[in-house]
């Protein structure tokens, strides 16, 4: 029986009832014909991607894959691409599946409508090269030792990349995190000329590297010498505040010219870590991690915890010379964990 439209006009037509009683299948489509592609850069809802044959097409999220941060589609990821992906100027591709990622770089927001919401930045990235200036602006500790919680958490490399050492001498910063073991690069300039930059060249060579640093230590500098027509912008440091100017607006996968990628970020002044925990943290320092296995239970590791395992491998020269050192760095990024994030 056809439904009564209410006129006997056979021109006008009646949209289906969304509540109606038929049944919705659950079923997708596998999408078995989808390309696969490298996300570059997310822009207002559209995405750049490299599918595996060179083509630059854009794309959108398809609405299967839902919305919010836990859903976020981010540079880094390997997707599954539907639709025109010929790379035509205004053709739009469909972004209908992410793969499994290998390693996920998040923040936490911290201040704003959202504090403690957890946000993926970059997905599937082998290292983070922390880049800060060793003056103009002063280095901060503080902000390096959120990064490095970030690269243990994420399961990357963190690297220290440490720039403008024409102006000050950079033993003094290294010596902080000796006991860390973590690689470390020192670039200057002299007139036009970057020293240090052929060393960068070979870490990131093959790799693919995040680089992530605040506003003013010369990161987007590093990027325009690696990758000539990358054409990042970049600022100069404020006299007043001493702080850098954000250079660089959203993140970015550059193909490097000796091959593997870099990731750049925008300049950041805060990096929220309540996503991570103590144990998360204790898994990047193997040596402690066995140790701990002994401690109480629900033990926090920190200084002040009652019968922390820790303290007494420590305390019974078992750690040998460099144990202290450690479990010191452990616990001061521990701490870094509850810090001001914009320290």
């Amino acid at each position: 029986m056809a439904r009564d439209t209410g006129t006997d006009d056979d021109r006008v037509r009646v949209r289906p009832n969304p509540r109606g009683t038929r049944p919705r299948t659950k079923n997708r489509p596998d999408h078995a014909d989808a390309v696969s592609a490298l996300v570059l850069a997310v822009d207002r809802g559209r995405y750049q991607l490299l599918t595996d044959d060179g083509t630059k097409v854009v794309g959108m999220k398809a609405r299967e894959l839902g919305r919010g941060a836990r859903t976020a589609v981010v540079v880094g990821d390997r997707v599954g691409v539907v639709g025109d992906v010929s790379g035509r100027k205004d053709s739009l591709a469909r972004i209908v599946r992410v793969e499994e990622r290998t390693a996920v770089l998040r923040r936490s927001a911290e201040d704003g409508d959202a504090p403690g919401v957890e946000r993926v930045i970059v997905a599937n990235a082998d290292q983070l090269l922390i880049v800060t200036a060793l003056a103009d602006p002063e280095p901060r500790p503080r902000m390096v030792d959120r990064c490095l919680v970030a690269a243990y958490d994420a399961g990357m490399e963190p690297v220290l990349c440490l720039t403008k050492a024409d102006l000050a001498d950079p033993a003094g910063f290294l010596a902080q995190y000796a006991a860390l073991e973590v690689p470390a690069l020192v670039t200057s300039i002299a007139g036009d000329e970057i020293h240090g930059l052929d060393a960068v060249r070979e870490r990131l060579a093959g790799r693919v590297s995040v680089l992530i640093g605040h506003s003013g230590v010369g990161k987007s500098t590093l990027v325009n010498a690696l990758i000539p027509d990358a054409a990042r912008a970049t600022g100069v440091v404020n006299v007043v505040t001493g702080r850098g100017r954000h250079t660089s607006s959203s993140a970015v996968a550059l193909e490097l010219p000796g091959g593997g990628w870099a990731i750049d970020t925008p300049g950041v002044r805060s990096f929220g870590l309540s996503h991570v925990d103590a144990d998360g943290l204790l898994r990047a320092f193997a040596d402690l991690s066995a140790v701990a296995a002994d401690c109480p239970r629900g033990c926090t590791h920190a200084a002040e915890a009652p019968d922390c395992a820790l303290d007494e491998w420590v305390a019974s020269g078992a750690a040998g010379p460099a144990g202290e050192a450690r479990l010191a760095s452990y616990r001061r990024l521990l701490a870094a964990k509850t810090e001001a994030a914009d320290a």
